[in-house]
């Protein structure tokens, strides 16, 4: 047995190594000032990390003209995952607890799915696949991520079409419609 250790030791040494997974800090697009705008009127702006309730948060605004109707507050975690711990809307804040996880580390693969719950409100998402996209803003190859939300007893059903690094670039909400990035 004493022989086999420095012969194994020698193998495990010559194995090439496995490089770790590396987080792609830009997978999920959070710059400041980095901003979305919308078929549909309404721009998504990311403003400057704050602290929030001890916790490092990306604020992101969505606006229609100069009005900031509701701010998200995204968490960016060390590994990668993007969870929503509060919204500020019509002045009030709704803080999640436990944080909602709107994405897990990437890069998203077709077929993976993850839950979400905090209080009344249950999230299901599935990365159902890709879709060749020409839109105002340019042509993409987006994941499609179906997002399955029930409060109060309802369920809803809404298709999210996301970019890596650059972002979400079409809605399809519960009621059919489809919000596309215009730039």
């Amino acid at each position: 047995m004493r022989s086999l250790l420095p012969l194994l030791l020698t193998v495990l040494t010559a194995l090439p190594a496995q490089a770790a997974p590396t987080l792609d800090p830009n997978y999920y697009p959070h710059r400041p000032g980095t901003r979305w705008t919308y078929t549909s009127g309404e721009t998504q702006v990311v403003g400057a990390p704050v602290t929030h309730r001890g916790v490092k948060v990306t604020p992101v605004s969505h606006q229609y003209g100069s009005t900031t109707y509701s701010q998200d507050l995204l968490e960016h975690r060390a590994d990668g995952s993007v969870w929503l711990r509060g919204v500020n809307a019509a002045g009030r804040l709704t803080w999640y607890s436990p944080p909602l996880l709107v994405y897990p580390a990437g890069p998203l693969k077709t077929g993976q799915s993850w839950q979400a719950a905090s209080g009344p409100l249950r999230m299901t998402v599935t990365v159902t696949g890709t879709a060749p996209l020409k839109l105002a803003a340019g042509t993409f190859n987006a994941l499609v991520l179906r997002t399955d939300t029930v409060t109060g007893g309802r369920t809803s059903t809404q298709l999210t079409y996301f970019v890596p690094a650059f972002g979400i670039v079409r809605y399809q909400t519960a009621d059919g419609s489809t919000i596309d990035l215009q730039r």
